[in-house]
């Protein structure tokens, strides 16, 4: 993890870098992250971090169906011929649990598909038909403390110099872990 000293700036072409810490490096990620800046990952606004093989984000689910999504989001796409106008619906309050069923609803269950191309062009396909619902802003955590500071410092942006606290949660794709 030793930083390369150099008289051009790192990663020059603000190209999206990829990090594979060790357990070690990754347990304290907030130096961690000082490491991925001093290569340049920076400089892209977003790098992906593969966490190490034995990293677990949480032992089990099974405390947070009480958890409270304030402010669930419906987002409505219409238009066609590739003329698109997205909107957003706040819905009303409905707990994990809630969520939880209707994500797995016959309505938003994930459909059948070949590869993960086929499943994003299900997506694009049926998106003006059917309108997501997202799960955001929730107050708290669904992880383990030892895991609270690598999410809170997942994604930067090029002006980083701190935590962000990521206040955007996506639900249903946490609960796809479990």
């Amino acid at each position: 993890m030793a930083a390369v000293i150099s008289d051009s700036p790192p990663n020059p072409s603000c190209k999206i870098m990829t990090f594979r810490p060790s357990m070690d490096e990754f347990r304290d990620f907030n130096k961690y992250l000082a490491y991925m800046e001093s290569q340049g990952a920076h400089r892209a606004g977003v790098a992906k971090v593969i966490p190490p093989k034995e990293w677990k984000p949480r032992k089990h689910y099974n405390d947070i169906e009480d958890l409270v999504i304030p402010a669930p989001i419906q987002q409505i796409v219409t238009g066609q011929s590739g003329l698109f106008m997205q909107y957003n619906i706040q819905k009303k309050p409905m707990t994990v649990k809630e969520f939880k069923q209707l994500a797995n609803s016959d309505q938003y269950c994930t459909p059948r598909y070949i590869d993960y191309e086929d499943l994003e062009r299900k997506y694009w396909k049926n998106l003006t038909f059917v309108a997501p619902i997202y799960g955001a802003d929730i107050n708290g955590s669904i992880y383990d403390e030892v895991c609270i500071a690598f999410y809170e410092v997942y994604l930067f942006q090029p002006s980083f110099k701190g935590k962000i606290d990521i206040s955007t949660l996506y639900v249903l794709g946490m609960l796809a872990v479990s």
